[in-house]
């Protein structure tokens, strides 16, 4: 079984140059996970699957209390977060996606995407 949560929006303080760490920007957050799904037909309560409002409340913790110089950190600490906390999942990927780049040219935006495995 797959759940995806899509185009989460999060105000966060992560970049390298001063100002993004200061001002702080929005971030768009997608995320997926796996689990074995065993026992698909048989989901009937939130206590059979993954409570996915648990999962975006710890991305958000992560997205806006913490601070990281680099994206690909912050990816990497919101999957070791949520592997660690929903044995469940088999696998996660997340995608951060930065809209407001500080570059010398045009730019929709700059994008990491990261994933775990069990």
């Amino acid at each position: 079984m797959k759940i995806r949560l899509n185009k989460m929006v999060f105000f966060g303080y992560h970049g390298t140059h001063p100002e993004e760490r200061k001002l702080g920007q929005r971030f768009i957050v997608d995320f997926e996970l796996e689990t074995a799904g065993e026992h698909d037909n048989n989901i009937r309560h939130i206590e059979d699957t993954i409570d996915y409002t648990l999962v975006f409340d710890l991305i958000k913790e992560t997205m806006e209390k913490h601070s990281y110089h680099l994206m690909e950190n912050c990816a990497n600490h919101v999957l070791e977060e949520v592997m660690r906390s929903f044995t469940e999942i088999i696998r996660a990927e997340i995608r951060i996606k930065k809209p407001s780049v500080s570059i010398n040219g045009s730019l929709d935006s700059a994008e990491v995407i990261m994933s775990r495995q069990r």
